[in-house]
């Protein structure tokens, strides 16, 4: 099976409240065994490997948490399976690059300072990451009800994916480890066309 193209996930289809059933498969290869590791050159991972893997994590978990608030709530067909998409896709993510910092002997446990790597090792505080919403617009999100709530989980989760396509872009250039480059290259490939999706509902059904 080969990577998950954008008009492959558009066929799955969450602006008609398609559900997100199939098989996720990210970075080149299926993420569930990434059978096309062992056929890599073994390169030596560098502090941009750790730095992106840890930070991305920590990104990805507070997706999770975003969709855990909207799930089975009576926000609209479309943001139930858009939030189980990103809850599928990016909970498999965070598994993958959790295994590698283990592999690679780093620590699995959210950092306490976040994109040092990114920025020639100036470190910044984790609430300051981008796309990251604060703890006021999570809660606000956990208080929403209704279409109210699935447009607020729409813009929240739109600006977490720039953040995030923001530090994946970075990750391809900085960083050593080919299977962490393609997982990077994926994620800003889908992000990029899961935020179009996001503009078009807010365009139409959540206005």
């Amino acid at each position: 099976m080969t990577a998950a193209s954008p008009n492959q996930r558009s066929r799955r289809g969450f602006l008609l409240g398609a559900g997100a059933g199939s098989a996720v498969v990210a970075g080149g290869f299926m993420l569930s065994g990434g059978a096309r590791e062992s056929s890599e050159p073994v390169t030596a991972s560098t502090a941009a490997d750790h730095g992106f893997c840890a930070d991305m994590s920590t990104h990805h978990v507070q997706a999770l948490a975003m969709c855990q608030r909207v799930l089975g709530r009576d926000t609209g067909d479309p943001v139930q399976a858009a939030a189980a998409e990103v809850l599928q896709t990016q909970a498999i993510e965070v598994g993958m690059m959790r295994a590698w910092l283990a592999d690679w002997g780093q620590s699995t446990s959210p950092p306490e300072s976040v994109m040092a790597w990114m920025h020639d090792g100036v470190a910044m505080r984790v609430g300051m990451m981008p796309g990251l919403a604060s703890d006021d617009e999570m809660r606000s999100l956990s208080l929403a009800e209704g279409m109210a709530q699935g447009k607020m989980w729409i813009e929240l989760m739109r600006a977490h994916h720039v953040g995030g396509v923001a530090m994946a872009e970075a990750a391809i250039d900085l960083v050593s480890v080919e299977k962490v480059r393609r997982l990077a290259r994926t994620q800003v490939e889908v992000q990029t066309f899961e935020i179009t999706q996001y503009d078009e509902l807010l365009s139409t059904v959540y206005r």
